[in-house]
């Protein structure tokens, strides 16, 4: 779904890439809805979402994929 809101942003429902870092580990979760705005990239998640996420996290259920990720300091 496209919807244009009132200040001219174009907000859409897509499936996004979700991540947190939880004791320093980077937590990735795949296909997540969200309604992003396309010129700001901004991610809105709605209630049942994020409450989703957060059990999912909790779970600490074994995941489906890892993934090696390189890190840099920015110094």
């Amino acid at each position: 779904m496209i919807e244009q809101s009132r200040w001219d942003e174009t907000i859409v429902d897509a499936n996004v890439t979700y991540h947190l870092e939880i004791e320093g580990k980077l937590i990735l979760v795949r296909n997540v809805p969200a309604r992003v705005n396309i010129e700001t990239g901004e991610r809105m998640f709605s209630p049942e979402t994020v409450e989703h996420l957060q059990k999912l996290v909790r779970s600490r259920r074994r995941p489906v994929q890892t993934v090696e990720t390189p890190v840099f300091d920015y110094a």
